[in-house]
């Protein structure tokens, strides 16, 4: 059987960070080139024909909307290279899955486009990124994997775009889709796919279709116990969409609400969850006058990047409801 040809953008991360030899932390992201990458890997080259971009090789917290819309870019147009099969990107873990989610939302790609990375630096003992990778290029080889939306693979598991979250700040096994499960497993190059997205994703959404160079700006409040109604009032005076982390299923308290309904300006805002599990809907008691959206099952931070979408098309309230419902 000929090989799949496969190519791998790099855009840093912990998969590419060197540290003192044999040690797991205090580590620099970013610092290995890709090829070095793939050189410690000699049986990958069995699974695929590889080309590599050196994109990026930043830590992930600085990666952004610019990035991502150049990597969206060089996604087109591997989808229109004929000689290309699939897609595949490192990436440090901690923004992983905001990366995911908005090109799980704006690729118009039918290849597969699958994620990774690592918990422990190249330089570590029993450094996870190698597998990952290894594990990432089999997946992208394979023919479920196409038409399924961006996915990732971290620790012999495969997720998908919409719902993986990082829940584990040091351990190799760091990602989950909550109450979702996974889509499926790895066992080396071996691919077990036993779930499917149901929600819309990549040609299958709206914003797919679009060409943008930036996007209206959310930001995140966070609420907590005492949180400040005056830094609410700053924030809904700065923003198009303000995203809130509420308290339980997207509470706060109750100078917040009053904020919330004296409001009259343009920002719309959005009811999201601190808590990593459950749902946010509408609220008779805490949004009774629904001058929220719900944000459902999406965390904040993934809320944003729809949120900043979604505006990108229209102010309407309801529609924008819809969008949060419909992916």
């Amino acid at each position: 059987m000929n090989k799949k040809n496969i190519t791998i953008i790099a855009t840093g991360g912990t998969i590419a960070g060197r540290g003192s030899l044999g040690k797991s932390a205090n580590y620099e992201a970013g610092t290995f080139d890709v090829e070095e990458i793939v050189k410690s890997i000699p049986q990958i080259r069995d699974l695929a024909n590889l080309n590599t971009i050196q994109l990026y090789n930043v830590d992930s917290n600085d990666m952004g909307l610019d990035k991502w819309i150049e990597l969206r870019k060089i996604c087109h147009e591997l989808e229109k290279d004929r000689y290309v099969d699939g897609i595949v990107i490192t990436h440090g873990t901690d923004t992983l899955e905001e990366t995911a989610f908005f090109l799980n939302l704006t690729l118009a790609c039918h290849k597969p486009v699958v994620l990774t990375g690592s918990m422990r630096p190249a330089t570590a003992t029993s450094a996870d990124g190698p597998m990952n990778l290894y594990q990432a290029v089999a997946l992208a080889c394979h023919m479920e994997a196409w038409q399924a939306g961006v996915l990732a693979v971290i620790s012999d598991t495969i997720y998908s775009g919409r719902d993986l979250q990082k829940t584990n700040s040091y351990k190799t096994d760091a990602f989950k889709m909550g109450e979702f499960g996974s889509l499926g497993y790895m066992r080396d190059d071996h691919v077990y796919l036993l779930n499917a997205p149901f929600k819309k994703h990549t040609f299958q959404t709206i914003f797919s279709k679009m060409e943008f160079e930036d996007l209206p700006k959310v930001e995140i409040f966070y609420v907590h116990t005492d949180s400040d109604p005056e830094l609410l009032k700053f924030m809904l005076g700065m923003y198009d969409g303000l995203v809130l982390a509420g308290t339980g299923s997207g509470n706060y308290p109750t100078k917040i609400k009053e904020v919330l309904e004296n409001y009259t300006g343009e920002c719309t805002v959005v009811r999201a969850s601190r808590v990593l599990e459950g749902a946010v809907f509408d609220s008779e008691i805490f949004d009774s006058k629904r001058v929220t959206i719900p944000a459902y099952k999406f965390s904040a931070q993934k809320a944003r990047i729809l949120l900043m979408l979604a505006l990108n098309c229209t102010k309407n309230h309801e529609i924008i409801k819809s969008f949060f419902q419909e992916y």
